[in-house]
């Protein structure tokens, strides 16, 4: 799913600097590597973001803790504190009992 972003053209030029310099091979190569550290130092972002997801039906409640960087209670926790309301899927009989779960 290609997108497209405007950023300062200071930054164009500091990006096509450091892939010419050989720090990069590639300008998605910077992007995706200051995503990273932007996500990985700012746990706020991962929450808000998970969170997001979420509420939007993109992932499940356990792959969005995931994201968020919690366990499950825990990412429950703040759901139930944002007034999230947390979705819970329930396996008909059958489909429980085939996968051994019905005694």
């Amino acid at each position: 799913m290609p997108s497209s972003y405007s950023i300062p053209h200071v930054f164009e030029d500091k990006i096509e600097a450091v892939v010419d310099e050989g720090w990069y091979s590639s300008k998605s190569d910077v992007i995706r590597d200051a995503l990273r550290v932007l996500f990985n130092t700012k746990s706020n972002l991962n929450i808000s973001a998970a969170i997001g997801m979420y509420k939007k039906g993109k992932v499940t409640l356990s792959r969005a803790a995931e994201i968020a960087g919690m366990d499950p209670i825990s990412f429950k926790e703040i759901l139930i504190d944002r007034g999230i309301p947390i979705e819970v899927s329930v396996d008909s009989v059958e489909e429980m009992d085939s996968q051994g779960k019905v005694l």
